[in-house]
């Protein structure tokens, strides 16, 4: 699918929709083609979203939960940067600890995810994942 809009070097990590690619395009253009293909074979809007692989590196050099264990810790992505109330709406808040990124949210889920009754509005639309994911991506996109 990347192939078929015009990017090179395509590589995914793991069946969860991260995918490596070089393309000399706009983030926006990126999104767009992204999304009219996911639309076409999957039948319905299919959210995409894109980073650098410098906003990569940023977003794990900006991890707030360095100490905590990255397969618990995560980085939700969004399309724009949250608003700054976005965790005073926050609700099932019971051990989780979260912080604003530039276009990012991220959790750090003590207890893992399995039980978690968090609930963050602004994230509604955003997709999320782990710091050790987050590392796997900044690597390949360095290779």
């Amino acid at each position: 699918m990347c192939e078929s809009v015009g990017f090179t070097n395509v590589r995914t990590y793991i069946a969860s929709g991260n995918v490596v690619f070089d393309s000399k395009l706009a983030e926006a253009s990126v999104k767009s083609r992204l999304e009219r293909c996911l639309k076409a074979y999957a039948g319905k809007p299919v959210g995409v979203a894109v980073r650098t692989s410098a906003e990569l590196a940023q977003i794990l050099a900006a991890n707030p939960f360095k100490s905590a264990p990255a397969n618990r810790t995560v980085a939700i992505f969004l399309d724009a940067p949250p608003p700054a109330d976005a965790l005073a709406h926050a609700s099932g808040q019971r051990d989780e600890e979260m912080a604003l990124g530039t276009r990012e949210i991220y959790v750090h889920y003590n207890n893992g995810m399995a039980d978690t009754k968090l609930k963050i509005p602004a994230a509604k639309t955003g997709t999320a994942r782990n710091m050790n994911t987050v590392a796997k991506l900044v690597e390949m996109a360095n290779e």
